[in-house]
């Protein structure tokens, strides 16, 4: 199956704005869309309002968010909320492991979208309503906004825990067992260690205490821990300390020299000077040359291709 993202239709080219237009962004199209399919969804358009229409905003009354249009003050929040629980439980049939959303829309936007007070104060404390019904019904979900994405940082950890979501769920569609779930977990050691240590261990104690509970409570509590674990980014500390740990499966195998020589990347990695994959790509060949079994199956050096691909061109 292809690594679909839902994304808001505006965000791709399509012509849907509220005046005929669009905010096509060429980093979505160009670069993330050469590798995953996109679902474009806006709601604004489905819900019925049509192109062009009065622009909306969100309004504060009596303590309750409401969305209604600028200029006559039509109340379209029964329907954007109706239409928002339909369109995101559809969602689940196109199997999606991410979402892009456009920012401070009133139906879209994920944080900081105004809200208009009834007093005439203007707070950006809102969220839209299609977002809001889309992070209840998928807490784990991948979700961004196209401007969080212009950060290269959070550009990685989004693209990284997209491949990583599609891989639990795809694990979790299978008959999947607890050896399995195991075998998963310590497929994603490495992974998990870069981004949350302490996740390794509540997770590995939720594996082994697993027996007594159904087998949709463990799916949804290991999701929870997994996902939220990969969205805090990992730092260059952490990566460094993951790769000098990858270095120890290594001891007795390279010469001293090339361990001299990894060590020192993996330092100058830390410290800025270079990127990520050249440490990462030294011992990943390592590891394949002398056949490290542990180290072959990380996800965290043996990536999805199109991920691997992704995360370079950031």
């Amino acid at each position: 199956m292809p690594v679909r993202i839902g994304v808001s239709a505006c965000l791709v080219g399509q012509p849907v704005r509220y005046d005929g237009g669009h905010k096509r962004n060429d980093l979505l199209v160009d670069t993330l869309g050469q590798v995953v399919q996109f679902v474009p969804v806006c709601p604004e358009v489905e819900v019925g309002l049509g192109v062009p229409r009065p622009t909306l905003r969100l309004v504060m009354n009596a303590g309750q968010t409401r969305l209604r249009v600028t200029d006559t003050g039509a109340d379209q929040t029964h329907a954007m909320r109706r239409y928002a629980r339909r369109r995101t439980a559809g969602l689940a049939r196109q199997h999606i492991s991410g979402y892009v959303l456009k920012k401070n829309s009133p139906s879209c936007g994920i944080e900081g979208v105004p809200v208009h007070g009834a007093n005439g104060i203007l707070s950006r404390n809102g969220r839209g309503l299609f977002a809001r019904a889309l992070l209840e019904r998928y807490p784990n979900l991948p979700v961004e906004d196209e401007g969080r994405l212009n950060d290269p940082r959070l550009r990685e950890n989004f693209i990284e825990r997209v491949f990583a979501y599609r891989r639990l769920r795809s694990f979790f569609a299978s008959r999947w067992t607890l050896a399995g779930l195991l075998a998963f977990h310590a497929a994603h050691e490495l992974q998990l260690m870069a981004h949350a240590p302490s996740a390794w261990a509540k997770i590995g104690a939720l594996i082994a205490g697993a027996r007594k509970l159904p087998r949709a409570e463990i799916m949804r509590r290991y999701e929870s821990v997994f996902m939220q674990a990969l969205k805090r980014p990992a730092t260059r500390a952490r990566h460094a300390k993951v790769l000098r740990r990858a270095m120890g499966c290594l001891r007795g195998r390279i010469d001293h020299a090339s361990r001299m020589e990894i060590l020192a990347l993996i330092e100058d990695y830390r410290l800025g000077l270079r990127p990520l994959i050249e440490p990462l790509s030294l011992v990943r060949h390592y590891a394949r040359l002398y056949d490290v079994g542990y180290l072959k199956g990380q996800y965290y050096l043996e990536p999805d291709a199109r991920e691997l691909m992704l995360r370079n061109h950031v």
